[in-house]
């Protein structure tokens, strides 16, 4: 038998022990196996005379002073003078939140603003001045300046498997924080991320714990460092199991068991304590351990977890901080009062906006005796002991080394590095691989020229969305990486393959992926398919399109995860997976024509930090390794022969096993449906991915008003005011065929709160095409809601058969018409047959349907 024969698998399996022999060559450090939390030691040592300084400090203030230092709130929401008056010991910008509220502030609009805060928190009456640190989330670069390098994202970061290049990411990303006078990082992130549902999951470097571990601790020593003038205070997140969550969702259950989350989920916690870090974030998840039969309830208000596991056992001597109004997800709890996160162990809470009722409630609840003075005193010292760690005592933000200087946002060569070393190649059939400089090149795909793509999100705005090329100023897109590495009049671009004949050419270069997304609106729903033809049809129709020529394809699949392509690999002469880039598309052209731009000869290097699927709908968890295509480890260089056989596609696979729902809008809109404003008759308007704005429709006499709002959780609810008569609505691209739903007993599900009720109708329909559907009469039912209170709508799909509904094919599955005065917020809309303690049907009756 020949070389080539012999490198030719016939089987997924023969392609994962390929990829197991791989992996093998990492020579990654085990992780120990614990039976308990470990006693973790950290770079410093204790310090009796700084313990000595926080005591006398604490002791000298007042309850007042003490419940303002643990408090965080955020920049859109607070003013300098308001630091002052009510002690606040931190500030935050969220995602897609800036100086003056302006995208494209300086450098110098930050570093002034930062001194406002400072100089406010220095000039109380306060026997000692404790300075206000700020957080941001610079998680892959200072990623909510305008014009700061970004680095590629965690995921890619774990594919080059270098943890030199983490260290030193993280020291350029703490230049520079420092430089727009930030003093605090939200990072890293050490989710050991087990499935790629989750929206996150590329904020996780690996799902191997080893990985993260030692990550953690190069990350943290980056950023932190030893406190010197250029680093920010670090933060290990989100403590604990976040990346363990049933399905895949986001603020969802972990459901292991104890061994599991200690030895796989906590091993980034001991790399990051190893390294000293001076903060952890409380996870918005919640941990269910059935097999030792402990439910631990949400993270932010487990003491078994914050105090006895991380404080005590681990020896954390820093202090916790919950996320973005976690505390309201208590059990009896609001985002302006939570007890039982502060005695649970959290010291500083993120109360973004009601801060001031937070201050006053939790003063009411020390005083009567609901929160230990003691546990305020610990909280309160472990946030001044931090503070005087990094330094903050001494100096204003502008009067540190470097404070001002836009140099210090900027390390293009690192992260163009970082991008070589991230690139995986899955693919290189006939050594397509690497290009030849003078080329003739196609270049086609959405991907290819837009930098919002690329950076994926975190970037600038909370989800990525609402940015252009524009906004990405000292950037490179992968389109002008190949321009510059080929010649520009050897590259064409077409991004639709529109009046071009690709036979002209002697490639054809497809950039295709994800668009951006974050937490909760990147989750994809349990009944989808992972399959990147369902999610982006375009993509897979154009790659299908311009593989007919017969020229040689090369795929650059831009996204933050793995998913389902193998009928994109079977069109593709080579494939690689660039993951999120970043900024610097032009590290993808360095190993695609293996020649940086140094001149040196570049390979590729990265190999696969997670599985990849083989198989439409994987195992829940990563432990089923007959579903994988490829395993960790996997990744082809240079002049390696391996050539990829035609892989089965799967198209008879429409939905996953788990379809006893169906998703509408979950913070956004759900594939295949999108959500519309509409006027009384049949004109539509998209409503799109802006989180901050508000929207008016049709214009001169707006109709309907639309806002983003919080029902159950940051950002996830659409408050819509109606000014004339009119409708909201979700459409799908397709009908969808709700028959096996309905036998189920499904029903029309969504949260909703009234913020000011109708006098007429409020028509909640189902449509299945222009003349076919059936409303019911939520009138009478939302008169008996208290206003400002979140309720919890269930209407049986039988109520809308009998209305005439043809379930069988469903375009629009959720309906609101209304007329003027009415305004209510709606969030979580789903259809479910999902059977739950707190489900509670309408009676066909009570909706007018009899």
């Amino acid at each position: 038998m020949n070389e080539r024969r012999r490198n030719r698998p016939t089987a997924m399996a023969a392609l994962a022990c390929l990829a197991c022999a791989q992996a093998a060559g990492q020579h990654l450090p085990p992780t120990a196996h614990y039976a308990d939390w470990p006693a973790v030691k950290g770079a410093r040592g204790g310090d009796p005379a700084l313990d000595a300084r926080v005591r006398r400090i604490v002791s000298g203030m007042t309850l007042a002073q003490k419940i303002g230092q643990m408090t965080q709130a955020e920049i859109k929401s607070i003013t300098p003078d308001e630091v002052r008056r009510y002690y606040i010991g931190s500030v935050l910008n969220g995602g897609g939140s800036w100086p003056n509220r302006d995208k494209h502030a300086s450098i110098e609009d930050w570093l002034a603003l930062a001194d406002s805060y400072y100089d406010a928190s220095m000039h109380t009456d306060m026997a000692v001045k404790i300075p206000v640190v700020w957080g941001t989330d610079a998680v892959h670069g200072h990623s909510n300046v305008y014009g700061a390098t970004l680095f590629p994202h965690n995921v890619g970061l774990g594919a080059a498997h270098d943890a030199q290049l983490v260290r030193e990411i993280g020291a350029a990303t703490a230049k520079a924080v420092r430089a727009t006078g930030v003093t605090w990082a939200f990072a890293p992130t050490l989710a050991v991320a087990q499935n790629v549902r989750w929206g996150r999951s590329y904020e996780s470097f690996s799902s191997q714990p080893s990985l993260v571990r030692e990550y953690a601790r190069a990350f943290v020593e980056g950023l932190q460092g030893d406190f010197g003038p250029h680093n920010v205070m670090a933060t290990a997140k989100h403590f604990v199991g976040d990346g363990a969550t049933r399905q895949g969702t986001d603020q969802g259950e972990a459901r292991v068991d104890r061994s599991t989350m200690i030895n796989v989920h906590g091993a980034g916690y001991y790399g990051a304590l190893e390294a000293g870090v001076l903060s952890v974030m409380a996870s918005y998840n919640s941990w269910n351990d059935a097999a030792g039969g402990v439910d631990y309830g949400k993270m932010s208000g487990a003491p078994a977890l914050l105090t006895d596991a991380l404080k005590r056992k681990m020896g954390f001597d820093g202090f916790v901080v919950s996320d973005w109004n976690a505390i309201g997800q208590l059990p009896g709890c609001s985002n302006a009062s939570c007890p039982q996160a502060i005695n649970a162990g959290i010291d500083m809470v993120m109360v973004p906006d009601d801060w001031k009722a937070f201050i006053a409630n939790t003063m009411r609840q020390v005083q009567d005796g609901e929160i230990p003075m003691a546990r305020i005193d610990d909280a309160v010292g472990r946030i001044v002991r931090a503070k005087l760690r990094m330094g903050l005592f001494d100096r204003r933000p502008s009067q540190l080394p470097g404070a001002g200087d836009a140099r210090l946002l900027q390390d293009r060569a690192l992260a163009r590095r970082a991008v070589r070393e991230s690139l995986v190649l899955l693919k290189n059939n006939r050594d397509v691989l690497p290009l030849k400089r003078g080329m003739k090149l196609l270049v086609v795909g959405t991907r290819a020229d837009s930098l919002p793509d690329q950076a994926g999100g975190w970037s600038l705005t909370w989800q990525g969305t609402d940015n252009t090329n524009a906004d990405f100023p000292n950037a490179q897109s992968i389109l002008d990486g190949l321009r510059d590495a080929d010649g520009a009049a050897n590259v064409a671009f077409s991004e639709n393959a529109q009046g071009v004949d690709a036979k002209d050419y002697d490639a054809i270069v497809a950039v295709i992926g994800e668009t951006p997304y974050a937490e909760m609106m990147g989750d994809i729903a349990p009944s989808s398919t992972l399959r990147f033809g369902d999610r982006y049809p375009g993509d897979a129709a154009l790659l299908k399109k311009v593989a007919q020529s017969g020229k040689p394809v090369v795929t650059v699949f831009v996204a933050g995860r793995p998913l389902f392509v193998n009928p994109v690999l079977n069109l593709s002469d080579a494939f690689v997976m660039a993951w999120l880039p970043g900024s610097e598309g032009g590290g993808v052209a360095d190993v695609l024509f293996a020649a940086g731009a140094d001149g040196r000869r570049a390979n590729f290097t990265g190999t696969l930090p997670r599985p990849w699927p083989g198989v439409p709908c994987p195992d829940a968890d990563e432990a089923g390794a007959s579903r994988w295509l490829f395993a960790p480890g996997y990744g082809l260089r240079y002049p390696t022969r391996h050539d990829l056989p035609a892989l089965p596609e799967h198209d008879e696979v429409k939905a996953c096993a788990d379809a006893s729902s169906m998703p509408v809008f979950h913070t956004l809109a759900v594939a295949p449906f999108a959500l519309y404003l509409a006027d009384a008759a049949q004109g539509e308007r998209a409503v799109g991915s802006d989180l901050n704005g508000e929207i008016a429709w049709p214009g001169d006499r707006p109709l309907l008003r639309l806002r983003t709002v919080q029902v159950n959780t940051q950002q996830d609810a659409k408050a819509v005011t109606w000014l004339g008569p009119g409708r909201f609505l979700a459409r799908g691209a397709q009908p969808a065929d709700l028959t096996r739903l309905a036998a189920a007993h499904a029903a029309l599900q969504f949260d909703v709160v009234v913020d000011a009720p109708a006098r007429g109708p409020v028509k909640l329909a189902m449509r299945c095409g222009s003349r076919c559907g059936g409303d019911v009469d939520l009138g009478p039912v939302l008169a008996g809601y208290a206003a400002g209170t979140r309720q919890s709508v269930s209407v049986p799909l039988e109520c809308f058969a009998r209305r005439g509904v043809d379930l069988a094919h469903v375009d629009v599955p959720f309906e609101i018409a209304a007329d003027a005065p009415f305004a209510a917020a709606f969030a979580d809309i789903r259809v479910s047959a999902v059977a739950t303690a707190n489900r509670r049907d309408l009676s066909c009756a009570s909706v007018g349907v009899r």
